[in-house]
C-alpha cells in the first residue's frame, strides 16, 4: 500500500471538511474529496500542494443512495480499499422557531445530516467487511447540538442526536469486522479565533468565541491514526470559553 485511503464528505464547503482533508493529505493519506461542487473540490485539492496527487475529487449528494454507492465504487476502483470515512457533510438552517419550520427544510436537514451519514456508513461497512485486510474506521461529525441543543434549531439538533445513536449502533455492529466507529462533536470553529454572534438559550444574541478549525482537523487525524484495536467513541472539541455546559 502506498498510503491509507480516506473519504471525507463535505469537502467542498464550509471549513471543517477541507481542513480535515488537507490535514490527512499532509499526513500521508490518499483522500477522496466528496462534495456537491466540483470546482470547490478541485480548489481544496489544489491547496494540498505536492500532496494533491493523492487527492481524488468526487461529486456526490450524500442524500442520494445511488450517488453514494457510485462514490464508494469509484474510490475502490481507484485505490482498491477504504481505511477511513469521515462523515462530515451537513446541512443547517437559520434560526427558525418550530412553528415556522417548513417541512421541506426539516426533511432536507434530516436527509443530509442523518440519512446521508447512514448511507455513507452503510457503503463503508460493505467495503470494509470485504477488503483484505478487513476493517477500517468511521468518524461521524456530530456537533455540540448532539449533546445540548441551541434554541430555534429543531431540525439540526434532532439530526445530530440521531447521528449519536447511529454512531453507537455502528460501533457495536462493527466489532466483529474490525470496523471502529466514533464521533467528534465540534464547537464553534472558523478560520481564525474570532467571535461571532449566536442565539442563546434565553433567545438573546451574544458574541461567542471561535477556535481555529485546525484544532478540529488535528483531532480527527489523531482519531484516524489510532490502530483499529483502539477507538475513541466520543470526543468533544470546542473553544474553552464557549458557553456550552450552561447554555441550556
Amino acid at each position: 500500500m502506498h498510503s491509507k485511503i480516506a473519504i471525507v464528505t463535505g469537502a467542498a464547503g464550509g471549513v471543517i471538511g477541507p481542513a480535515v482533508a488537507l490535514s490527512l493529505l499532509r499526513d500521508g493519506w490518499s483522500v477522496a474529496l466528496a462534495g456537491r461542487r466540483l470546482q470547490a473540490l478541485e480548489e481544496t485539492a489544489h491547496r494540498a500542494g505536492d500532496a494533491a496527487e493523492r487527492a481524488f475529487p468526487v461529486v456526490v449528494d450524500v442524500a442520494d443512495p445511488a450517488a453514494v454507492e457510485a462514490l464508494f465504487t469509484a474510490v475502490r476502483r481507484r485505490w482498491d480499499r477504504i481505511d477511513l470515512l469521515f462523515n462530515n457533510a451537513g446541512a443547517f438552517l437559520p434560526s427558525t422557531p418550530i412553528e415556522e419550520l417548513a417541512f421541506a427544510d426539516w426533511t432536507r436537514v434530516l436527509q443530509v445530516n442523518l440519512t446521508g451519514t447512514f448511507l455513507c456508513a452503510q457503503q463503508a461497512f460493505r467495503v470494509m467487511k470485504s477488503q483484505s485486510p478487513m476493517g477500517g474506521r468511521i468518524i461521524n461529525n456530530g456537533a455540540l447540538s448532539a449533546q445540548v441543543p441551541r434554541p430555534e434549531a429543531v431540525a439540526f439538533s434532532a439530526s445530530k442526536s440521531g447521528v449519536t445513536g447511529l454512531t453507537r449502533a455502528l460501533a457495536l455492529e462493527g466489532r466483529r469486522y474490525d470496523i471502529a466507529c466514533g464521533q467528534i462533536d465540534i464547537g464553534n470553529a472558523g478560520t481564525t479565533t474570532t467571535e461571532q454572534n449566536a442565539r442563546q438559550a434565553d433567545r438573546t444574541v451574544a458574541l461567542e468565541p471561535y477556535m481555529d478549525v485546525q484544532h478540529v482537523a488535528d483531532a480527527v487525524v489523531m482519531m484516524a491514526n489510532l490502530p483499529l484495536g483502539a477507538n475513541i467513541p466520543a470526543l468533544t472539541v470546542m473553544p474553552s470559553k464557549m458557553p456550552f455546559a450552561g447554555r441550556g
